[in-house]
């Protein structure tokens, strides 16, 4: 397969016109040269943090469901994502690590979103099932788990840190309470993500810089929900302005009711409500996840910051696989893995690509 007349944009290499052969579900061949582009070519979207889609959810998705969401995602031009998991029962998210043993397509592992988190910023999550880490709660840090969330002032996250480094498992900082300095301790003992920042962090204050702050002021990378109401764009321009495209993670958080109509919808055991799009709690009007979809995520970062398209690449793919320490994923270069996405003018996905294969195409 040869995509021709491209614009290409790598998060390295920068953006050029050419064409791109693949073959035998990689990149084989690139070549640049002078031509009016008829597509833009990226790398593949990831997403690290989403709970369901059109109806399918993180916490009771069978084997099947899984599959269907991957293949939901290729619409959006996302080749990579992990299903997250709220705060539950030790029973139940081990019921959903079996129903995602076997990684179906795109999926690279699972995010657990709690439960040792605080219940003080606990948000859309269920204070019935927020609890510290113990050793009992071990048997969770273990595949497909890639990344967990949690407090680092919340008892016995020394030990949930110490094990997940051992097993390989990245920790994100969310639903914190933590002061600065807890934050500063946490990321000088090699925790260096934050999960939808800055919603469920303590916000700065000039005499505390809080969880918001060191998320800013320190070299965390950071996950943002761009979707206009978990942060106004002057407020993703900010972070935009102050920590660069390295350092920002685009998420959708999304829910099951992404990509559905309005209606009333059920979060880890909680009533949702969706007005509008905006996903609130029943019981207390907290905002629950969202109904984002990743590549209107894409076009809205655009539109916030003016960023360019290498540094769109960077924010929707490349920083998070770096993140992760995916290898050979996330890059427009010979040898990488042909995971990627075509886009017209507006940013709309045309087509997907995974494993050199086409997955999805409007055209």
């Amino acid at each position: 397969m040869e995509l021709e007349k491209a614009l290409i944009v790598d998060p390295v290499d920068g953006e050029y016109t050419g064409s791109v052969t693949i073959g035998d579900e990689k990149i084989a061949e690139i070549r640049r040269f002078s031509c009016t582009p008829e597509v833009i070519v990226m790398p593949g979207f990831v997403d690290l943090h989403t709970h369901g889609q059109r109806g399918i959810d993180a916490m009771s998705a069978s084997p099947q469901d899984f599959g269907k969401w991957a293949e939901m995602n290729f619409q959006q031009g996302v080749t990579t994502f992990l299903p997250t998991t709220v705060s539950a029962s030790l029973e139940n998210l081990q019921e959903v690590m079996q129903n995602l043993s076997q990684l179906p397509l795109s999926i690279a592992g699972l995010h657990l979103e709690g439960p040792f988190i605080n219940s003080e910023k606990k948000g859309a999550q269920n204070p019935d099932f927020i609890y510290p880490f113990t050793e009992r709660h071990e048997v969770v840090l273990k595949a497909p788990v890639k990344l967990i969330t949690a407090a680092p002032e919340v008892k016995g996250f020394e030990k949930l840190l110490k094990v997940a480094k051992r097993r390989n498992i990245e920790v994100s900082i969310g639903h914190s309470g933590a002061t600065y300095e807890a934050m500063k301790v946490a990321f000088e003992m090699g925790v260096i993500r934050v999960t939808h920042f800055p919603n469920a962090l303590t916000p700065v204050h000039h005499r505390e810089l809080g969880g918001t702050g060191a998320g800013l002021y320190l070299d965390f990378n950071l996950e943002m929900i761009v979707d206009g109401i978990h942060s106004v764009p002057e407020f993703v321009d900010l972070v935009y302005k102050v920590k660069g495209a390295d350092k920002i993670m685009l998420i959708t958080d999304s829910i099951s009711a992404a990509g559905l109509e309005d209606g009333v919808y059920n979060l880890g055991g909680l009533e949702v409500e969706v007005i509008d799009g905006k996903c609130k709690l029943t019981s207390n009007g907290s905002i629950a996840g969202s109904t984002l979809l990743f590549n209107d995520a894409i076009k809205n970062f655009k539109n916030f910051t003016g960023c360019s398209l290498v540094e769109l690449s960077k924010v929707s793919s490349y920083n998070a696989l770096k993140n992760l320490d995916v290898g050979k994923l996330g890059r427009i270069k010979e040898g990488y893995i042909a995971n990627l996405v075509m886009l017209d003018e507006q940013l709309s996905v045309l087509k997907t690509l995974f494993k050199g294969e086409e997955v999805y195409s409007k055209l």
